[in-house]
């Protein structure tokens, strides 16, 4: 959850912080600064203060009652007596928390066994397409241009292009369009492309297809979502070492 203590805890860090109000009373005194504020800059940290709170608590979700989220401003900044003290606010807001946490791991189990589900069943049936061959690791390869020459070793540096997408089609690299070429060290890179690449010689093209136990597994990586198996076209230009 984006800055999900701040999220909750914003009207009683602020007060407690920036207004100095007695965390240990009901009675949290109001306003003891001594710099007083004109109407405009008022307003101007009233709506910071308001914008902050309504973006983040509708990123996480949370949709507190209107009324009393206001009648507690209220009350703390006017210096009357809230309705219970920070303890048992607290308690309130830890329970909230827990909740949301709880929901939150739910949602992200669901969403892990749909990924794994939709990664199994990809490469299931990737793996019997023509002209596809998968590796004793589970990595599948397609050949495009085949050459004959020099392979590189796990202590090879190697310079490619490539264009990486998802299963759906996304792509998410492509150093073609940046008509750039990669030089990078084989055992510095994901298993896949160290695999993959040491099946090939100079002047080759394939086309990788890589389970995510090859890639970046249950965490992803940028624009890659976890659990994702992944499509390399590449182009092997030169073996350095």
């Amino acid at each position: 959850m984006k800055n999900k203590y701040w999220l909750i805890l914003a009207l009683f860090v602020i007060t407690a912080v920036l207004f100095g109000c007695n965390r240990n009373k009901g009675n949290f005194g109001g306003f003891t600064g001594d710099y007083p504020l004109d109407g405009d800059t008022s307003y101007a940290v009233g709506m910071d203060f308001a914008i902050g709170i309504l973006e983040n608590m509708n990123s996480a979700g949370v949709a507190p009652n209107k009324d009393e989220f206001l009648r507690a401003i209220t009350d703390v900044i006017s210096g009357s007596d809230t309705r219970f003290d920070i303890e048992k606010a607290n308690e309130k807001i830890e329970t909230v928390i827990a909740a949301l946490r709880e929901k939150r791991e739910a949602e992200d189990e669901i969403r892990t066994v749909e990924a794994m589900q939709a990664e199994a069943e990809f490469l299931v049936e990737n793996a019997k397409k023509p002209g596809v061959t998968m590796t004793s690791s589970g990595l599948q390869y397609e050949v495009l241009i085949e050459k004959n020459g020099q392979k590189p070793s796990l202590d090879s540096t190697v310079k490619v292009h490539y264009q990486g997408r998802l299963t759906d089609g996304t792509l998410f690299d492509n150093s073609y369009e940046r008509q750039e070429p990669v030089e990078f060290p084989l055992y510095q890179v994901i298993p896949g492309w160290s695999e993959g690449l040491q099946l090939m010689s100079v002047g080759s093209k394939y086309r990788f297809y890589i389970p995510s136990e090859l890639g970046y597994g249950p965490s992803g990586y940028g624009p890659i979502p976890p659990y994702s198996a992944l499509i390399f076209e590449v182009d092997l230009l030169e073996i350095e070492n």
